[in-house]
């Protein structure tokens, strides 16, 4: 009997230690929330420190026209050099000509369709042998078809899957392990504002899309809990619609406050969102806290401030 007791007491006490355990643990988590979010409530008030690159080889995919042209102009007017990667190789020699006119950091070509692994994979020799080890990914390359799905066809799925994220997928294994015997590195992987909302005419793409913010997410857990924490960043940018070309008949409602971006402002960005080391980036940045806060409210209030907003693209098949 009395060992019975001792027993019932040492248990009764063995699990109010591991009650009061979890509370104090959960006090620590609570405080160093509040202190993450003090944190950034003061950055947003602060200069933002930016990194300096100006060493860095840089390689970013579909650097042929629009943002990915824009971002080889902007990352060589920092210093860094950089590495061209398109298809089109006609197109991508003109972005190299118009960054060598910069007289700043050196710029290289190179073809590849990087929705093929064993390309990617030739691609990274190539340019590890020719330039040096990246340091800095960025999967820009992106295709967008538009039409109701009914009406895609299985050949324009599969593309747009190889292209937006299969290549992505081969282009960090390919480059990861560059950036891992430098002991640094950074990815930066365009989503789109359709990797946040669906969007008509848009299910295959927006599908991409959330693939990129999925990969890239797992990806930081990934470098986050591995010997590479700190040292490999992630960056996963959410552009808006941008005026590039993919957006054949874009739908504005509000073209004052909404209206198409301009590729040269969202390089920048973009190249900004790099040298903050942020994790995750809309463009225009409201966007992002406009999207979480709605996540928060009943479907029908987010279904109800889409339509007020009334934005996207009209079918390509007119």
């Amino acid at each position: 009997m009395i060992e019975r007791e001792i027993i019932h007491t040492t248990t009764a006490s063995k699990r109010m230690f591991e009650f009061l355990q979890d509370v104090l643990q959960f006090l620590v988590l609570f405080a160093r929330l509040l202190m993450d979010i003090l944190a950034v409530l003061l950055r947003l008030l602060l200069p933002k420190n930016l990194k300096d690159i100006s060493n860095e080889i840089v390689l970013i995919t579909g650097t042929g026209h629009g943002i990915g042209r824009e971002l080889a102009l902007h990352y060589a007017a920092h210093g860094s050099t950089v590495i061209c990667v398109d298809i089109d190789e006609k197109n991508n020699m003109k972005t190299v000509q118009d960054v060598k006119r910069l007289n700043r950091g050196a710029v290289h070509s190179f073809s590849c369709d990087v929705s093929k692994r064993d390309q990617v994979v030739g691609l990274a020799k190539r340019v590890q042998s020719e330039v040096g080890p990246v340091s800095v990914l960025v999967n820009n390359v992106g295709i967008m078809p538009t039409h109701p799905l009914p009406q895609q066809s299985a050949e324009e799925i599969l593309r747009v899957f190889d292209v937006n994220v299969f290549s992505q997928f081969w282009t960090i294994q390919a480059f990861l392990d560059q950036m891992k015997e430098q002991g640094k590195g950074h990815i930066i992987s365009l989503s789109s504002i359709a990797g946040l909302v669906g969007l008509s005419n848009l299910v295959p793409y927006c599908a991409t899309k959330f693939a990129v913010r999925g990969l890239m997410e797992a990806l930081h857990e990934e470098l986050r809990e591995g010997p590479y924490k700190d040292l490999i960043k992630v960056t996963t940018i959410f552009p808006y619609m941008t005026n590039t070309g993919l957006c054949k008949y874009p739908k504005v409602k509000f073209p004052s406050i909404l209206g198409l971006l301009d590729p040269k402002h969202v390089a920048m960005r973009i190249v900004e969102a790099h040298r903050s080391d942020c994790l995750e980036v809309t463009i225009p940045s409201c966007l992002m806290y406009i999207n979480n806060w709605t996540r928060l409210l009943p479907s029908s209030c987010g279904i109800l401030l889409k339509d007020y907003i009334d934005s996207g693209v009209e079918s390509d098949l007119k």
